[in-house]
């Protein structure tokens, strides 16, 4: 098969509209915004080459600087994609391109015209797709491969439109944009359907890659309260456990609702729902960084800590049973009062495992609430003295 313009133009009509289909699709199962702005831009691909195939046919349908036009259009859409990819807003000054080529519509494509016309075409181009590409270098550092090859195929894709807007400059060079001739003409369109298929596998790559990592997410979180579940606490727990030494304790707050059960009848589960979300935000409130906060069930939570104390363990239940009985006896009102219950257990050894320590914890929980609830019970396991 022979490499001239319209064969080249034909493949790339094929690739383009490939792309925005099969971005089309994605979108459709996950919607995600930037996929519908890739997937617009690759279909304003298929039409701009498509007219332009046209053209060389002898299909006069529309003036050249329309269908060429058409590839500022797409590539500014490529950017608006990479904008909500990376969640940046753009200036609204990007929107002058679009009045730019505007203006180019009204010039006539006779060859006196190309090389000026190009090199501006060239450099419209070039700007939104190298900002593009400057939009991903925060991600350059992440696990994220098709971020990281979107973001160099759109350098070398941008660097490309500078070079040939700077070419056009050369002595001789010859373009002839209305009959789609002259080297540099045939070199773009091989590199465009070649950029096509590279954009279009880079941006599948890291869309696919941030939805796997927004299901691992969604994994790892109780869905009720966003804080770890049983599972990611099983993950995350044995390193932060391991550091447990006698210049640095661990400890472990298990929390539980003293009657929760009285919410859920008086007020309806909806309400027990809203008490454990706002429990949730106040457990987050107070724990310290480097810190695990999870929901093991139920209305029972867990906070796991690092290099803390007897007395910082006080300090932060007292704090929590606070905020939380506030709270509660605002919103919630039960004709038991509805208290927190935290078993905690100080520690200098690393455990066996989390399951031995909760087991542990459960015992200092069990006697907070035989010592009448809405109390702290502390088990200090470092030498010192339990409360």
């Amino acid at each position: 098969m022979t490499l001239d313009p319209p064969t080249i133009l034909a493949l790339t009509v094929a690739l383009a509209a490939a792309a925005a289909l099969y971005l089309l699709i994605e979108w459709r199962s996950v919607r995600e915004p930037s996929l519908l702005y890739w997937s617009a831009g690759f279909a304003t691909i298929t039409v701009g080459s498509t007219l332009a195939l046209l053209r060389i046919n002898g299909y006069l349908v529309i003036g050249i600087w329309f269908a060429n036009g058409l590839l500022v259009s797409a590539h500014f859409l490529f950017l608006l994609g990479v904008a909500r990819f990376t969640q940046v807003r753009l200036s609204p000054l990007w929107a002058l391109m679009l009045v730019v080529w505007l203006g180019m519509l009204m010039l006539p494509a006779d060859l006196p015209w190309s090389k000026a016309m190009l090199a501006v075409q060239s450099l419209l181009v070039a700007l939104p797709t190298l900002r593009a590409s400057f939009l991903l270098r925060p991600h350059g550092k992440s696990l994220s491969v098709g971020a990281v090859q979107l973001r160099y195929v759109l350098l070398i894709h941008g660097a490309f439109y500078v070079a040939k807007a700077v070419s056009v400059v050369i002595p001789g060079t010859l373009i002839d944009l209305a009959a789609f001739k002259g080297e540099i003409i045939q070199v773009s369109l091989v590199e465009g359907a070649m950029a096509i298929m590279l954009i279009a596998l880079s941006m599948t790559g890291s869309e696919r890659y941030r939805r796997e990592q927004h299901i691992a997410r969604l994994a790892a979180r109780d869905p009720l309260t966003a804080l770890y579940n049983r599972r990611a606490l099983d993950l995350r727990a044995p390193r932060l456990l391991a550091q447990a030494s006698a210049a640095q304790p661990g400890a472990l707050l298990l929390i539980d609702i003293d009657h929760f059960k009285g919410v859920n009848d008086l007020h309806g589960h909806i309400a027990g729902d809203r008490l454990l979300i706002a429990l949730s935000e106040m457990i987050r409130s107070v724990t310290p960084d480097g810190a695990l906060a999870a929901r093991l069930g139920g209305d029972e939570f867990v906070i796991l800590l690092n290099a803390t104390s007897a007395e910082q363990i006080v300090d932060l239940g007292n704090r929590l049973r606070g905020q939380f009985q506030q709270l509660a006896g605002q919103h919630f009102a039960t004709p038991q009062p509805v208290t927190l219950s935290i078993g905690a257990l100080l520690f200098d050894q690393p455990p066996a495992s989390l399951a031995a320590l909760i087991e542990q914890g459960d015992g200092a929980l069990y006697e907070s609430k035989r010592g009448g609830r809405d109390r702290i019970g502390l088990v200090d396991r470092t030498g010192g003295a339990s409360s």
